[in-house]
């Protein structure tokens, strides 16, 4: 168990009221243990109770072999893994991960009608929003790494090139610099297209005077990365290049905002304000961010109803856009790390207005 994390979240339940914590999301327990495990359709479960002791339940065909600081409890396919954790369940209030699968939540509810289960899941949730040094040591190399794996993508962009080739492009050179894989499924879009914040990348064919959106990440040493770059091919007409310059002022405003004691729904509005002055409010549709580090979105958000505060070790992402519906849209996104006195930008890649191939 890692000591320090595991400190953290006992402090965290002690907060919540919590006797017991029940954790079943595989990056956490990844978190307080070191071991990765995908379950699949079988129970993992992490239990935490509010004296340290720790219990790891795993079917036995994970091979788990040994937890240091940790209880390993395994069962086979054939035993009824509920009623083996049931037995160590305590009464009382009981933490539940907010996506433990509800067969085995129900099925542990129906054998213990002494516990009141509650979502425990930010007991976690806030000890993984602090990183240490050392966490924001492996985002920033991340990062690097996508900075280089972007600019071979935005390289690649060429007459007759498909969204799905440039996609290729990205994960091939991001994997050829260590990554494990991408951090989600990067979102390259181009045209119309890039009125879609979240558009599922397919085929469709460069044009000029196209907008290219890349918003992509990778993971590397298991912490992830995020970016967005936006781009013109061959030619840009003087909108685009207004709303470049609009969204690119909201990018910088949002993360000048950031320091301690900022409430992050007032960066979220730090941002905003850029595109709402500029009169293109509506066309910013979704949050200005969201947490990251061994998942691309982790707890907190960045957006106008959000009462996180920043603190030191908090990293996150400030990603405004512009969605212009049938002709295109515009994002720029970074990653901030949270210092004493303000913030890092853990990205580097420019954020220059460009026509690529012209």
């Amino acid at each position: 168990m890692k000591a320090d994390r595991l400190l953290k979240v006992k402090r965290n339940m002690r907060d919540m009221g919590l006797k017991q914590l029940l954790i079943s999301a595989p990056n956490s327990i990844f978190y307080l243990t070191g071991k990765f495990i995908h379950p699949g359709e079988r129970m993992v479960v992490l239990s935490v109770k509010e004296n340290g002791d720790c219990t790891l339940f795993a079917n036995r065909l994970f091979a788990v072999g040994s937890v240091d600081g940790a209880k390993l409890v395994e069962y086979d396919d054939t035993d009824d893994c509920i009623g083996v954790l049931s037995e160590d369940v305590v009464s009382g209030n009981v933490g539940f991960d907010k996506e433990w699968a509800c067969r085995f939540a129900l099925a542990l509810m129906e054998r213990r009608s002494d516990i009141k289960p509650l979502i425990g899941s930010p007991a976690v949730d806030r000890a993984r929003m602090l990183k240490t040094r050392e966490e924001i040591d492996l985002m920033r190399l991340s990062s690097r790494l996508n900075d280089k794996a972007i600019d071979k993508a935005i390289s690649a962009l060429s007459d007759g090139v498909k969204e799905s080739e440039i996609a290729n492009v990205y994960m091939n050179e991001a994997k050829a610099l260590g990554a494990g894989g991408g951090s989600f499924d990067s979102l390259i879009c181009f045209g119309a297209n890039c009125a879609e914040p979240h558009h599922a990348t397919d085929d469709t064919v460069i044009k000029s005077g196209d907008s290219v959106i890349l918003d992509v990440g990778a993971s590397l040493n298991a912490y992830c990365s995020d970016m967005t770059r936006t781009v013109f091919f061959k030619s840009a007409t003087e909108e685009q290049k207004k709303v470049y310059e609009i969204v690119e002022r909201a990018n910088a405003a949002g993360r000048a905002a950031v320091r301690p004691g900022v409430k992050l729904k007032n960066v979220d509005s730090a941002a905003r304000r850029v595109i709402e002055d500029a009169g293109y409010g509506k066309y910013f549709i979704h949050r200005t961010g969201h947490g990251i580090g061994l998942e691309v979105h982790e707890f907190p958000d960045v957006s106008a109803v959000s009462e996180a505060v920043c603190e030191p070790g908090m990293v996150f992402s400030v990603e405004p856009g512009i969605y212009l519906p049938g002709r295109f849209g515009v994002r720029v996104e970074d990653l901030v790390a949270v210092t004493e006195d303000g913030c890092e930008t853990l990205n580097e890649y420019t954020k220059e207005m460009r026509v690529i191939g012209c």
